[in-house]
């Protein structure tokens, strides 16, 4: 099977490339970390990779709006070349504040006549909220979630409320299977109250693809539990290896040998 490459991309304030990374090869791909302002030098080099990857942190510090400025650099200066890679049957994951910036760039949800369809806000608590989620794929047709029922995976966002401009937009999302991911408690059909919905988002939402199923943002991070020892209680017997979060990655890689 052919390893496909991932670049990830990191900028000022990027603090998960490296286990995004690790993630990726132990699923089987060859990642490599790049500088936004290496790509922004040569934009050509996004056509090299078969899979793009915007992981977790803080990029540019979270000023004006988490993930805004990254987005923006995306939106003027890479929108063509991104719209490129999409059509050309490649992937696309943003983790956390990856999700931020696919969504505030257009690239996952692009805008109409009025604006935006949707956001990601701050966290109905008002404050980071740094702890483990249970999970339920609510839809099938997102490459990255095949053959996946439940997750069990930590966050740690303090803007991660996802809100759509009014509720027919999200009525319309979920009605075209793009609400992939929801947050769940012990009962994974029932709807989730604080704290097994950390932030407020509208639906439980926790990840959200475009219509072709290639491209997925999620507020969740999948490459902090990769192994089982990841897990917080694998020392009570709990979690099982590999963790759960590698699933995402391999299905990625999987995609591409099919």
């Amino acid at each position: 099977m052919a390893r496909p490459r991932v670049l990830i991309l990191r900028a000022p304030g990027t603090n998960c490339d490296w286990e995004t990374a690790y993630a990726f090869e132990l699923a089987g791909a060859l990642p490599a970390r790049l500088h936004v302002n290496r790509l922004l030098e040569n934009p050509r080099v996004l056509a090299d990779f078969q899979v793009f990857c915007i992981p977790g942190g803080f990029s540019f510090g979270d000023d004006v709006a988490a993930g805004r400025i990254l987005a923006r650099l995306l939106q003027h200066h890479l929108a063509a070349e991104l719209a490129e890679f999409k059509t050309r049957d490649k992937l696309i994951l943003g983790i956390c504040n990856g999700f931020q910036v696919l969504l505030k760039s257009g690239v996952l949800l692009e805008p109409d006549a009025e604006g935006p369809l949707a956001t990601l806000t701050w966290n109905d608590s008002g404050r980071y909220e740094d702890r483990w989620v249970r999970l339920r794929v609510a839809a099938p047709g997102c490459v990255f979630l095949r053959g996946l029922e439940t997750l069990y995976l930590p966050v740690a966002h303090a803007e991660g409320k996802f809100v759509t401009r009014d509720p027919a937009i999200l009525t319309h999302l979920e009605q075209a299977g793009r609400l992939v991911l929801r947050y769940c408690g012990p009962d994974p059909d029932a709807p989730a109250s604080y704290p097994d919905n950390p932030n407020g988002s509208w639906g439980d939402t926790a990840g959200v693809c475009d219509a072709t199923g290639r491209v997925l943002g999620l507020m969740p991070h999948p490459e902090r539990h990769v192994h089982r020892t990841h897990h917080p209680r694998w020392t009570r017997g709990e979690g099982r290896e590999p963790g759960d979060g590698l699933s995402v990655f391999r299905n990625a890689v999987e995609y591409f040998a099919a």
